[in-house]
């Protein structure tokens, strides 16, 4: 079973520099070991008590990852490919970072993923 690490802070910033995953939603250079394996996946939590998104950036070869809660910009849209699921697949999906993050390898290993976004 993978053991997910987090990217140290230089590694989260170097995430947030060139073009957003808004605009380039496919995978990218890992800032920790080099690979094009860089993922990212956003969701918009509905009990959240004000607009919020989640997203979730990892690596598919070196298992980093982070995860971060930001207000929703107004306006964005994007697909979600867990939003068809029952709320309590999710929740299940959602009880360990192992097992969230391998589904959504699947999903990008699938093609259901990278998500598409609208303004």
């Amino acid at each position: 079973m993978t053991a997910w690490t987090s990217f140290s802070g230089d590694e989260v910033a170097a995430l947030t520099r060139g073009e957003s995953f808004f605009v380039a939603p496919g995978e990218r250079d890992c800032p920790s070991c080099g690979e094009h394996r860089l993922r990212a996946y956003f969701t918009a939590p509905e009990n959240a008590r004000r607009p919020t998104l989640v997203s979730y950036v990892w690596c598919s070869a070196c298992d980093k990852f982070v995860g971060t809660r930001a207000k929703h910009p107004d306006g964005l849209v994007f697909s979600d490919p867990l939003a068809v699921l029952p709320a309590t697949e999710r929740r299940d999906l959602e009880r360990t970072l192992t097992g969230f993050l391998s589904h959504l390898d699947h999903l990008w290993d699938t093609g259901a993923l990278p998500q598409t976004f609208a303004a």
